[in-house]
C-alpha cells in the first residue's frame, strides 16, 4: 500500500448469520460478491484525499465521525473517476446502491468478510491477528502488524473499529450507526467477529475508523443484508418499552 493506493479484495458471495442480542434475533444473509480493502484506511490516505492531519502515516485513521467517513468513500471514488456511492442532503445520507465507487461495507458484508470462513469468535489466535488491551497500547499500530485472515484482510479485528453503513438500532438509538471489529485498548470480550458497537453519525472516537469496500447492485434501497424499509421497520416500536429507556423517535 502506497499513499492514496487502495488496496482492494475480491469476497465471493456466501452466507453469514449475523445476531442482535438486544432483540435476541439471529438471521442469515446471502451476499452477493463485493470487495473490501485488504487495509483499514490510513491516517496518509486521509490526509491525501480530505486534508487530515497525518502524523503516523501508516496507523489506520481514526477520530473521524461516520458523516466524514462516507466523504472520505466518495473522495475515493472521485480519485478513481468513479460514481459517487452517497450523496446528502444536509445530513441525510442516501446510498446509491447501483453506483460502482468506494462505500461503507454493510455489517452483514463487514463480518462475512472478517470471519473468512470461521465460525468462532475469532479467525485465528487473538494474540497473532489483534492489537487488543493486552499489548498495552496507547493508540492504534501500523495497519498489517498482525497476521492477516484467509480472505488476506488485516486487522478486521482489534486495533480499530470500523464505521460499517448500517444503523444500531433504530427504535431506542435513532441515527446511530454500526462500528464493528474492536480497537486497542479493548479486551478480548469486544474484539469479536460479532460484536455490534455504534454511535451518532457525528460522533469522533480515538479508537474508530473505516476500511473501504465497494461492490454495485441492481437494486434501490436494498442490498447486502441492508433495506431501507427494514430500517423504518426497526425503528416502529410497538407495545411495552424496555425498562430504563425511552425511544429517540
Amino acid at each position: 500500500m502506497n499513499g492514496t493506493d487502495i488496496e482492494m479484495a475480491r469476497i465471493a458471495g456466501g452466507t453469514v448469520t449475523l445476531h442482535d442480542a438486544r432483540r435476541k434475533q439471529r438471521w442469515s444473509v446471502e451476499l452477493e460478491p463485493f470487495e473490501i480493502g485488504v487495509f483499514a484506511v490510513t491516517e496518509e490516505q486521509a490526509a491525501e484525499l480530505l486534508g487530515l492531519p497525518s502524523t503516523h502515516p501508516r496507523r489506520p485513521v481514526t477520530g473521524v465521525s461516520w458523516l466524514r467517513a462516507v466523504r472520505f468513500c466518495n473522495a475515493a471514488s472521485e480519485w478513481e473517476g468513479l460514481d459517487p456511492a452517497y450523496s446528502f442532503d444536509g445530513e441525510d445520507v442516501t446510498w446509491h446502491v447501483d453506483a460502482d465507487g468506494f462505500r461503507l461495507p454493510t455489517e452483514a458484508e463487514w463480518e462475512f468478510a472478517c470471519r473468512a470462513g470461521s465460525t468462532g469468535a475469532h479467525y485465528g489466535p487473538l494474540a497473532e491477528v489483534a492489537w487488543t488491551s493486552a499489548d498495552g497500547l496507547s493508540a492504534p499500530a501500523d495497519v498489517g502488524g498482525r497476521l492477516p485472515n484467509l480472505n488476506g484482510l488485516f486487522d478486521t479485528l482489534g486495533n480499530a473499529w470500523e464505521w460499517c453503513w448500517d444503523l444500531l438500532d433504530p427504535a431506542r438509538y435513532d441515527d446511530y450507526r454500526v462500528f464493528r471489529g474492536g480497537g486497542f485498548a479493548d479486551d478480548a470480550w469486544s474484539v469479536r467477529a460479532s460484536t455490534r458497537r455504534g454511535g451518532p453519525p457525528r460522533s469522533t472516537h480515538e479508537d474508530v475508523g473505516l476500511r473501504l469496500a465497494r461492490g454495485s447492485f441492481d437494486a434501490e434501497g436494498a442490498a447486502q443484508g441492508w433495506s431501507l424499509a427494514a430500517d423504518r421497520e426497526r425503528a416502529d416500536v410497538t407495545g411495552p418499552l424496555p425498562p430504563g429507556w425511552t425511544p429517540r423517535r
